[in-house]
């Protein structure tokens, strides 16, 4: 099995949010998702999503677009994104139960992967929409969440992590944050996130190889709807000689 990522899917089946206003990629965004989904992603494989699943304003208004990921393939592992207002933390749990073995909602806990701790967060970065006040107290709250999954997984017995964050990893300009020092701390392998549109956007924050450290950009329209590969299962080898 192999342990892919995507974000930003943006699915609006219970809402009037088209998203092709965005752009061309846009166009027919859900088929695109489903199409290259069911032709990449298999049963046994994992998936996390990194945010923005759905347009809905509570659970009654996502339903719609939490189905239609849980009918995909795979073991799916949803991470919080900006616009999902049908989650807050105390719904966690509950969402965890309602969807049990059909979804999964990665805050304040951890999953596993073969040897890999799967830790998360939704992340903070200043946009310049709020004050430096506001900015800090959103980030020490997602600093703690994301620690807590990161003890957790230590007390489990983990110590090879692959972090998930929403939001990119530093604000623009930064050459690091208390994100990238925390995945330092803890010696993360890979630290993927999501949330930058368009191509002026894509270039907000880390993307290869920095202090030993792989990040990995998985927008949705970065990646044209295709999962991305995080880590490959060993006994499809093949897979690094064919590229669809």
């Amino acid at each position: 099995m192999s342990l892919y990522a995507i974000g930003d899917l943006h699915l609006s089946f219970g809402v009037d949010k088209p998203m092709d206003r965005f752009g061309d990629v846009w166009k027919y965004h859900e088929q695109k998702i489903q199409w290259h989904w069911q032709n990449k992603i298999r049963q046994e494989d994992t998936i996390v999503i990194t945010g923005d699943h759905s347009w809905g304003h509570n659970l009654k208004e996502s339903k719609e677009d939490l189905e239609f990921i849980a009918r995909l393939p795979g073991r799916k592992i949803l991470l919080r994104g900006n616009h999902d207002m049908f989650w807050d933390v105390k719904k966690t749990a509950k969402l965890n139960e309602i969807y049990e073995g059909r979804l999964q909602f990665l805050q304040n806990n951890f999953y596993v992967y073969e040897d890999y701790a799967l830790v998360g967060t939704k992340g903070y970065c200043y946009e310049g929409k709020d004050t430096v006040e506001h900015f800090e107290k959103i980030r020490n709250r997602e600093l703690a969440r994301l620690q807590t999954s990161f003890e957790m997984a230590l007390e489990a017995g983990y110590h090879k992590f692959i972090m998930f964050l929403h939001y990119p990893p530093t604000s623009i300009g930064e050459e690091e944050s208390l994100f990238t020092q925390m995945a330092k701390e803890y010696q993360v392998k890979k630290v993927v996130y999501s949330h930058c549109h368009g191509k002026e956007r894509f270039s907000d924050s880390y993307v290869g190889m920095v202090d030993g450290i792989e990040y990995k950009l998985v927008s949705g329209d970065y990646l044209f709807f295709k999962p991305e590969l995080i880590v490959r299962d060993k006994s499809r080898w093949w897979e690094r000689y064919f590229k669809w």
